[in-house]
């Protein structure tokens, strides 16, 4: 079994994109790095809060095992900064090592000279309340993505996606070959070959299309 650093090396090196096209669960485009160049590859730890409140994420910063992501569901208010820097100063503190919400945070400035890696619904200026009930460590639904204690999850520029803890083997080895395949592909257009070769694109319909007078023309 390699070790938790190594795996999270391996999935950075492939990326979010390669895993999302190799079985791993993409969320919705709407969270996004907080910064650019945030990447995070860790276990996760999820997090629900009433709506519009972060209490249960200040209790997950102390609770979470060190090295985790926090992986939060706000509710459908998602227009409030539910993280800052006082937040990241926390979860540094304590080893943790990213956090993906689907709501809002705020402190940009802060969070990338921490370089600690953000990704969020949305940049907000309000803050939320901190008196309200919530869960930590049972599953939650981030980015219409089900997360579960213990999930992989990666998140770079081109978004995040969630790996379940059982699939992590089977996952890591469909990206390798694909990423392999496209080491091909690039080789092969370097010297030449096109897409449509090498994918085995029909360019009928485009052609035909073009063939086709043009109404009104």
């Amino acid at each position: 079994m390699p070790s938790p650093d190594r795996t999270a090396d391996a999935l950075l090196a492939l990326g979010a994109a390669t895993l999302g096209e190799s079985g791993a669960c993409a969320m919705r485009d709407r969270i996004r790095a907080a910064w650019s160049g945030a990447r995070v590859a860790a276990p996760a730890y999820p997090v629900r809060c009433s709506t519009g409140d972060n209490l249960a994420v200040h209790v997950a910063v102390t609770r979470a095992p060190a090295g985790s992501v926090l992986v939060v569901d706000v509710g459908e208010l998602r227009e409030l900064g539910y993280w800052g820097e006082v937040l990241t100063t926390a979860a540094e503190a304590r080893g943790l090592a990213g956090l993906v919400i689907d709501g809002g945070v705020r402190d940009v400035a802060a969070l990338r000279a921490h370089a600690f890696p953000v990704f969020s619904t949305t940049i907000a200026l309000r803050g939320a309340t901190k008196s309200r009930p919530g869960t930590i460590g049972a599953p939650v639904r981030v980015g219409d993505a089900t997360v579960e204690a213990g999930d992989w999850v990666v998140g770079d520029e081109d978004g995040v996606v969630v790996i379940p803890g059982p699939a992590l083997d089977d996952v890591l080895a469909a990206a390798r070959a694909r990423a392999e395949k496209e080491d091909g592909f690039f080789t092969a257009l370097r010297s030449g070959a096109t897409t449509v070769e090498l994918l085995g694109l029909d360019p009928a319909p485009i052609e035909g299309a073009r063939a086709r007078p043009v109404e009104g023309a």
